[in-house]
């Protein structure tokens, strides 16, 4: 069978050498799941990063089955040196897509493991696959009539539990913090061998989800934010459906209303008196999940002024703070808390919407939806705000103190201005920590202005950086220089973990800044 040559080879992988391997991997998922031509490969060279789609450039793409496909491809790209970039659904949108983290390697597409291969409805559990959506999981629990939920991002249609919890992201329910509600990894490490984590080890062992440590050392963390192995199943944990829920929007009128918000919300976080994450989303994150037209605001060139962001906001009824939470419980339980959460709404001079208010428009359901785990697309609208198709996400990570907040926003949205983008931001009140989330919305069409996008990302970095401010995710674009942030003993652990799992460096290299 003669293939077309690809057009990127793998770096020191001659065009006969990955040609056998191409053949031997066919052999193993049949034809049809091996891509090797550009047209073919457009899905995994689609990215929305400030750089050239051709830095990221895939030479193939195959798609296993199930893990015993996966421990045979591996096997072949480890005997050829073959670098292998792993994905799961391929939709980490704001951090790299589903593009090789570099030039030339063969991406892994898990798409077609998509099982739930078990939920215990009893103790609340699943076992997934990478391929599995949080739809498709969504779905499954409402066709069984489970009475069980749980936590998703926002990109939640299109995006899987195992990817996301890889990646350490987060979601809006109780069970949040996806990595510590997981329990219990199947990991192919780059020789084919499989590992399973936690009580998995155990032949036989039926605790695998319900017991995340087994014995010894605990291994399930060095397999997030890595390229140590590849996760081909996850277990997780599911949240009972909580007989009352009340979500409810907190809104404010002032930029500087953001330092009391905190320190209000921090202690009730803290007490669990609010269960979930609190989002405090800015008026330029609410403005395009509400269908708001940019254009009609601030037509031309360079970062939109602060009386256009007023103006928005009266139009629109919007906050310059919008702030989300739920309660979960018992109707009782829900009541009592409820009175702590309008006292506090009071106290702090916000404005309270709730679910059965006339007042809150479409960003408001998307939010609402999101905290009860039902997955939706509604945070996607910030795409259209700029137009393009450019996007980067900016992530520090804080103390949650309101005294974090304005010099954080300060020292962003002057960065960000100083290149002519806007200042698209929120707040997200963990337990003790604040992630800072901003979106840099760009033009990808415009040559100049994806210049403008890689130096101001570059800049927020360090200058974050430089202030003690640690971003907790990344897009493959500046993986290198956000590991550089955390110092060399790191950095040299990760080598020496990677030397020793993975000592031909195939499995991803450069992902997170690791590699031999």
């Amino acid at each position: 069978m003669n293939t077309p040559q690809p057009n990127v080879l793998p770096k020191g992988v001659s065009a006969s050498d990955f040609e056998l391997a191409l053949t031997e991997i066919r052999a193993i998922v049949g034809a049809d799941h091996v891509l090797a031509e550009g047209t073919a490969l457009a899905p995994y060279n689609k990215i929305m990063m400030a750089v050239p789609d051709e830095q990221h450039a895939p030479s193939a793409a195959v798609m296993p089955a199930n893990v015993e496909q996966v421990q045979a491809i591996m096997r072949v790209l480890n005997q050829r040196r073959i670098p292998v970039y792993p994905i799961s659904t391929g939709k980490n949108l704001g951090y790299g897509s589903a593009a090789p983290v570099e030039r030339g390697q063969l991406v892994m597409d898990l798409r077609r493991m998509n099982r739930i291969l078990d939920v215990d409805a009893e103790l609340c559990t699943a076992l997934v696959e990478p391929g599995v959506t949080y739809q498709q999981l969504y779905d499954y629990l409402q066709e069984k009539k489970l009475p069980l939920w749980f936590s998703c991002p926002a990109p939640s249609v299109i995006a899987g539990p195992l990817g996301n919890m890889v990646d350490r992201g987060v979601g809006y329910t109780p069970y949040g913090e996806h990595f510590l509600f997981s329990s219990g990894m199947e990991v192919v490490l780059a020789d084919g061998e499989v590992l399973r984590t936690g009580m998995g080890s155990m032949p036989g062992s039926n605790t695998w989800q319900v017991f995340k440590w087994g014995y010894g050392p605990t291994l399930d963390g060095i397999f997030t934010q890595s390229n140590y192995g590849i996760v081909t199943k996850m277990g997780m944990w599911l949240m009972p459906a909580p007989p009352d829920y009340r979500p409810f929007l907190i809104q404010y009128p002032e930029d500087t209303d953001i330092t009391k918000i905190v320190d209000a919300l921090r202690p009730l976080r803290i007490a669990m008196v609010i269960p979930n994450a609190v989002v405090i989303a800015h008026t330029l994150w609410e403005a395009p999940c509400s269908k708001v037209n940019r254009a009609d605001y601030h037509p031309g060139p360079g970062a939109i002024s602060d009386e256009a962001v007023q103006k928005i906001r009266k139009d629109h009824n919007l906050g310059a703070w919008n702030v989300y939470a739920a309660l979960y419980g018992t109707p009782e339980t829900n009541a009592a808390n409820w009175k702590i959460i309008e006292a506090v709404a009071a106290a702090t001079g916000g404005t309270l919407i709730t679910e059965s208010a006339d007042q809150g428009g479409r960003a408001t359901q998307y939010r609402f939806d999101l905290m009860k785990g039902k997955p939706n697309l509604g945070e996607f609208d910030l795409y259209n705000w700029r137009g393009g198709g450019g996007s980067m996400w900016f992530a520090p990570v804080s103390q949650a103190k309101g005294s974090e907040t304005l010099k954080q926003m300060q020292l962003a949205k002057g960065i960000l201005a100083k290149y002519g983008f806007d200042y698209v931001g929120e707040f997200i009140v963990g337990w003790r920590d604040m992630h800072h989330v901003i979106d840099l919305l760009y033009d990808r069409s415009d040559a100049e202005e994806m210049k403008k996008a890689y130096a101001c990302f570059d800049e927020l970095l360090q200058a974050f950086a430089r202030e003690g401010y640690g971003v907790y995710r990344a897009s493959t674009a500046f993986a290198e220089k956000v590991a550089a942030t955390y110092g060399p003993v790191k950095r040299d652990v990760e080598r020496r973990l990677k030397r020793a799992l993975d000592p031909n460096n195939i499995i991803a290299p450069g992902r997170c800044g690791i590699s031999l």
